[in-house]
């Protein structure tokens, strides 16, 4: 009697295929990533996917700008750490990094006095992934031309942008992974400059009649599951490692006991931005958004959405 044999589908090589190819690009990125040490007095707040582009009606970033602003300022003031985890430029729709920077000198300046204390760290996503070439970023963030003074001043000098940062406890030896996230997307990361090509030539016209592009996974829902996903696949096999990336603008805040998979948020958020923030040995994601007075005045508020947790409950498996 011949048996039926059941072969796999097209469908389910290729997600088996891609799973295999996005463990690899996460463990690369894991690998190759600059290690930040840390204990329970270290601040850190973690943003991402603020794109921030040109000011024109397809800036998304424009409208937070000024939430943005505040928190970063407070943050500054407070002695925290700033890691940006991917897409903080929009250098998909946009083709210089020069026209962000005059949209935005002010977020740019901000940004230089954290550099100027090394407490910037950067992370390329796919949206900003020519940084991940050092000369182009030694070309194009280094310095700036100022008109008032008729010369080029001092930006980021020195500064690196990496695929991924490890802080890591100086006593317990615990570690946060930060990545973008992308590495999780065979679209986004593999074919990022094709991604990029029809964004600047179809989607960004179309944006400003409200139509979103449906390569991003922030915007078509079926891909942000996938992507959480393989990330979540990831963890498990390495460790229950805690891991906090962005590019799907979900945030994600798992309870103790779950699976560490942190995400948090965007910065292009309807009237507001989110973020994680940590300190005291502590995570908690956060809001910053504006707020009603009683007496009618607008006032940018700090909202907890979820935690504070304590970072050693998310203890890794033991083998």
């Amino acid at each position: 009697m011949l048996k039926r044999v059941l072969l796999p589908s097209f469908s389910d090589i290729y997600l088996k295929i891609n799973t295999m190819s996005s463990f690899s690009r996460l463990t690369k990125a894991y690998k190759n990533a600059k290690i930040v040490p840390f204990d329970d007095s270290s601040k850190f707040i973690l943003f991402s996917d603020c794109h921030r582009g040109d000011n024109s009606f397809a800036d998304d970033f424009a409208n937070n700008r000024n939430i943005y602003y505040h928190a970063l300022s407070h943050y500054y003031r407070e002695g925290f750490n700033y890691c940006e985890l991917g897409d903080g430029d929009e250098l998909w729709e946009n083709i210089h990094f020069k026209s962000i920077f005059e949209a935005h000198k002010s977020i740019f300046k901000l940004l230089k006095k954290f550099h100027l204390t090394n407490r910037l760290h950067m992370i390329w996503g796919n949206h900003d992934m020519v940084y991940k070439d050092p000369e182009y970023v030694k070309k194009h963030l280094s310095s700036y031309f100022e008109p008032i003074d008729a010369e080029d001043k001092e930006l980021f000098k020195d500064i690196v942008y990496n695929e991924a940062v490890v802080l890591k406890h100086k006593e317990t030896n615990q570690e946060i992974f930060l990545t973008h996230g992308h590495q999780a997307d065979w679209w986004n990361y593999i074919f990022w400059r094709w991604g990029r090509f029809l964004v600047r030539v179809l989607w960004k016209p179309l944006q400003i009649w409200g139509i979103a592009d449906p390569t991003s996974p922030a915007k078509n829902y079926t891909e942000l599951i996938k992507v959480e996903k393989r990330i979540k696949k990831w963890i498990l096999k390495n460790n229950l490692k805690i891991t906090v990336v962005g590019h799907t603008h979900r945030p994600r805040f798992p309870e103790p006991g779950d699976i560490p998979f942190f995400n948090d948020g965007s910065c292009v958020h309807p009237r507001s931005i989110t973020g994680i923030e940590i300190e005291n040995g502590k995570i908690v994601l956060i809001k910053w958004q504006i707020a009603t007075k009683e007496d009618g005045t607008l006032q940018i508020v700090r909202i907890v959405l979820e935690g504070p947790q304590k970072i050693s409950q998310y203890q890794a498996k033991n083998h």
